[in-house]
């Protein structure tokens, strides 16, 4: 029996493709064994164990942004992660791994490195993280997101997506998500969301232009994210038209928000991208103003191809998100053009391509 050991966490941009790559695995090969390696802190501790996947913990290791006191205390945390992620790959008998980045990928990669098992690195950005960078040196295998991500003998496979979303016909599950959501069947609707964590900026515009776009019958599914839903932030309608907005903290079938929606504004996650052009769910982007530039990297092709829109995120105000969004709503021409683009412009099955990488690096071990 083949053991995998999966490491990725944080935000669903590393726990999505981890959960997704996971299933499929357990689905070409069923007598397969997969464990799960995350921290307490990051979204993996809920979301992997929800989705059916043994996960174990060990102690994070966030690297400091700027210097100071704490950067002093990294090999420290470092090297006592790494004994923890040898004791995991011990136990689980691990034949391969595959990581996903975030803080918890690094200390797995070491820990497998100095066993000497094979390692399979996926990075999902356009732009690499850390911990991605540092693995792919002795990977036995990079796969990629996005064409051109800047990492040794990498190979642009995809993200793996859930069947959920990689098979999701929207308009057929369009009746059923909204009446699942609590949503009108027959509105123009949109769907604003800012990932796993949320995003202030997408937030507070949404809140200012609310008022315009229920009294223009737009209604609105708005993921804040879990700190964010507070006791003032409740459904409301428009008394004239009727048009709903809905709050919620996390979506955990976003395939049903996806089936939703007419429209979306989101962040540029690499997952965000990925899925929104799978599902040919039409798109304005608006990219993270921190970081390494990713988001914005991620966003490109969509863009190109007119899948999506893009605005900077120091420009995203209510007048601008009206703008942009408003005009769409009722235009089912340009709508479908857009979803069209998105359909044929990343591979659906990723996560199949990356288990038949994975059991292949097992294999040869």
């Amino acid at each position: 029996m083949t053991q995998v050991v999966l490491a990725g966490g944080g935000t669903a941009g590393h726990t999505s493709p981890l959960i997704a790559t996971a299933q499929r695995l357990q689905e070409v090969q069923p007598d397969i064994d997969v464990t799960a390696v995350g921290t307490a802190k990051g979204l993996e501790s809920r979301v992997i164990p929800a989705a059916g996947l043994p996960l174990v913990l060990i102690p994070p290791v966030p690297l400091p942004r700027s210097l100071s006191p704490r950067l002093l205390t990294v090999p420290f945390r470092l090297g006592k992660a790494v004994v923890e992620a040898r004791r995991v790959l011990r136990r689980a008998g691990a034949d391969v791994v595959v990581g996903f980045g975030g803080y918890v990928a690094l200390p797995v990669y070491l820990a497998a490195a100095t066993l000497r098992i094979p390692v399979v690195v996926h990075e999902q950005n356009a732009v690499p993280g850390l911990a991605n960078k540092v693995a792919a040196r002795f990977a036995r295998a990079v796969v990629t997101s996005f064409p051109h991500t800047p990492l040794p003998n990498a190979r642009a496979l995809g993200l793996p997506v859930r069947r959920g979303i990689s098979e999701l016909d929207r308009d057929a599950a369009r009746p059923a998500a909204r009446a699942a959501l609590g949503l009108d069947g027959h509105r123009p609707t949109l769907l604003v969301s800012g990932g796993s964590q949320g995003a202030r900026r997408l937030n507070v515009a949404t809140r200012d232009a609310l008022p315009r776009l229920l009294a223009a019958g737009v209604q609105v599914l708005h993921v804040l994210g879990p700190r964010n839903l507070t006791a003032d932030t409740v459904p409301v309608s428009d008394a004239e038209t009727g048009a709903r907005y809905l709050p919620v903290a996390y979506v955990d079938r976003m395939e049903d928000a996806y089936a939703a929606a007419d429209f979306m504004v989101g962040r540029a996650g690499a997952g965000t991208v990925a899925e929104t052009a799978v599902v040919g769910l039409p798109a304005l982007f608006v990219p993270l103003p921190h970081g390494n530039g990713e988001q914005a990297r991620n966003a490109e092709p969509s863009v190109s191809a007119g899948a999506s829109l893009l605005v900077v995120d120091e420009e995203l105000t209510a007048d601008r998100l009206l703008a942009e969004v408003l005009p769409l709503m009722s235009d089912h021409e340009t709508l479908a053009a857009m979803s069209a683009a998105g359909r044929g412009l990343v591979p659906g099955d990723a996560a199949g391509a990356l288990a038949h990488v994975v059991l292949g690096a097992a294999e040869v071990q």
